[in-house]
């Protein structure tokens, strides 16, 4: 009862957290637009969202990532490592598992996470995560877990960061949520800059990920696709966030990535969902549409394939030390993770042409078969992946 009573307070504040209204930004149509300066957010001062706060401020500079995850600032922060799981609020792992119809009880495969910088808890916060939640050890000692740098050293690792730090946790423990039997790779780019990710999911490729989860976004500059040999590896499932501002962004706009776009729910225990207003979606200003995407609405690439929860209002239960412990998160940084571990269920994961060819196996947020920012919509199951 108690838990259900959580999760239910949780989703009420939903309805505290609307009032603004997103930016209005010109999609990105044909070669040759002028691309729009970044529009302030209503209340946003660098980082905030209504409600929420987003750990990496905007950094528009060309070729520079940002982290995606949003922490609900309505909900203090929980600091006990042994608080019992129906004392944790937000969405747990069985609650994603029914919400997306996912067969956690699969055999997974190992997925890489690249982020940037050093997050020197993370396997702590991981072992906490899924203790609390009764899912199986994932360590360094028995082979499930592995830290390593830029170039697939384990030393030296790059320079810790808090943001980082909180986005790494939370890539964790959602890749553990749908794939509670994975392996996981945490690959540390050396900075934020998307040379420095690109060269990271290089690494990840070479050392055996078949699952590649990006939880960043870069805004889009003229020479983006310089960086999509990073993204481009037959056989290898990339995931990306779709961003958290309302516009396109990269690499959401690579044509060899599943963008995920974000969603609220909107009721329990249906697990209804609707588009959260502040994810990232349009047409690309500079990467032209790719053949698989003919019903997306847009002259070039539209930036969500995809989608899954991102409203830190009804967000996801996570834990970070660097965030004070455990705390709500969302942002489309759930949603790439989130995928990732679906990925890996599926046995045989596949590029974002065969979700579009097997789109009835997600089901649509909204009228049509394809919504601008939840792309074909939620996955139910994995059989589209």
């Amino acid at each position: 009862m108690k838990r259900t009573l959580g999760v239910l307070a949780l989703f009420a504040l939903a309805a505290c957290g609307g009032g603004a209204t997103a930016p209005s930004l010109p999609d990105g149509a044909a070669n040759g637009v002028v691309r729009a300066a970044h529009e302030t957010i209503p209340g946003e001062g660098g980082n905030a969202l209504p409600g929420a706060v987003l750990s990496c401020a905007f950094d528009p500079r060309p070729g520079q990532g940002n982290c995606t995850v949003a922490i609900n600032v309505e909900i203090p922060p929980i600091s006990s490592r042994t608080t019992p799981a129906s004392l944790v609020p937000g969405l747990h792992p069985a609650d994603l598992q029914r919400a997306y119809a996912l067969p956690s009880q699969n055999a997974g495969q190992t997925v890489a996470i690249v982020d940037a910088y050093d997050d020197p808890t993370a396997e702590l916060d991981l072992a906490t995560y899924r203790a609390t939640f009764g899912l199986p050890a994932c360590t360094s000692l028995n082979g499930c877990f592995r830290k390593v740098n830029e170039t697939g050293g384990r030393i030296p690792l790059p320079l810790p960061n808090d943001a980082w730090a909180q986005e790494i946790s939370l890539d964790l423990d959602m890749v553990s949520a749908a794939c509670p039997r994975c392996s996981i790779l945490l690959v540390e780019a050396s900075s934020s800059s998307i040379d420095d990710l690109g060269a990271s999911v290089d690494t990840a490729v070479r050392l055996g990920s078949k699952i590649v989860s990006n939880s960043y976004y870069a805004f889009e500059w003229p020479h983006e696709a310089n960086e999509d040999v990073h993204y481009r590896h037959a056989g290898v499932a990339m995931t990306v966030s779709a961003g958290d501002a309302a516009e396109t962004f990269y690499p959401a706009a690579s044509p060899y990535v599943t963008s995920v776009g974000g969603t609220t729910f909107t009721a329990l225990p249906a697990f209804a969902q609707a588009p959260w207003k502040f994810g990232g979606s349009g047409c690309s200003f500079y990467e032209p549409r790719p053949a698989f995407q003919r019903a997306a609405g847009c002259a070039t690439r539209s930036t969500v394939d995809v989608a899954a929860v991102a409203d830190p209002q009804t967000g996801v239960a996570t834990f970070a030390a660097a965030g004070g412990g455990w705390v709500v998160a969302g942002g489309t940084s759930v949603g790439a993770p989130l995928l990732a571990g679906a990925y890996a269920l599926s046995a045989n994961p596949r590029g974002p042409a065969y979700a579009y060819a097997h789109s009835k196996y997600f089901t649509p947020i909204g009228p049509g078969r394809y919504g601008r920012q939840t792309g074909l919509g939620v996955p139910d199951g994995v059989l589209g992946l």
